[in-house]
């Protein structure tokens, strides 16, 4: 069992999109889920609930899910768009980076529809993992911006703590698409509106999938400084890679 640094789990997260069938203990499950419920919330409304599955119930739903997924899935759209309307510089090129590199690890060349589809498919398939998670929130609170940042800030806080515990994860909004499968499944009420999923075990170091490394940009290009002096900044270089 891992134990790593806080700064060890940040740099060490990844989506993991394989996974070995490995069982992982629900104690385990429980005490990543404990400590991620410290996460910050606006006048700590802690506005999420998590719905987690596996064995027979994971391999239920996963079936029926690539199932749907195969046959076109007509009729089923997620509930909030997830996804801007309109892409636009940097943001678009950034998405076309990472799934031409994943889909090139993989082996799938551009103009492959069926092997995009089946790799999609993977997404319902949990990426063999043995453990899915599913993130709701009350319908009624999703009129102000508090919970998406609250709920972000959870998920977050349960992938580093899955990483304490030697564990990968990979969240995924492809499931928000199909959650009138997954309450036929899931005890999840019809006043909460599942925004996604996310996959959780111990990743398959040697499938290509997991050879993809994100590029991320350099502080200086998403931050601004007020009123730090230059001495502070050059003292500080080098302490931390």
């Amino acid at each position: 069992m891992s134990h790593l640094s806080v700064i060890e789990a940040l740099k060490s997260r990844r989506s993991v999109r394989a996974f070995l069938s490995d069982p992982v203990d629900r104690k385990v499950i429980e005490k990543i889920l404990h400590y991620a419920s410290r996460s910050p919330s606006a006048s700590n409304i802690q506005p999420w609930k998590v719905h987690a599955c596996a064995g027979d119930t994971l391999h239920t739903l996963s079936e029926e899910l690539v199932r749907t997924h195969y046959a076109d899935g007509a009729g089923h759209v997620e509930e909030v768009p997830y996804y801007p309307g309109e892409w636009f510089s940097p943001y678009i090129d950034r998405r076309r980076t990472v799934g031409k590199s994943l889909y090139g690890l993989l082996g799938i060349p551009k103009g492959d529809v069926q092997g995009m589809q089946r790799q999609y498919a993977r997404n319902y398939a949990f990426f063999d993992a043995p453990v899915g998670l599913f993130f709701t929130v009350d319908r009624r609170l999703t009129s102000g911006h508090a919970v998406w940042t609250d709920l972000g800030s959870f998920m977050h806080g349960i992938m580093l703590a899955a990483r304490h515990y030697g564990l990968d994860t990979c969240a995924q909004q492809a499931f928000a698409r199909y959650h009138k499968i997954i309450r036929w499944h899931l005890p999840i009420g019809e006043q909460e509106i599942l925004v996604c999923g996310m996959s959780m075990g111990y990743a398959d170091t040697a499938h290509p999938a997991n050879q993809l490394v994100t590029e991320r940009d350099p502080i200086d290009a998403f931050t601004t400084f007020s009123g730090f002096s230059s001495v502070d900044r050059d003292a500080r270089q080098g302490e931390d890679s």
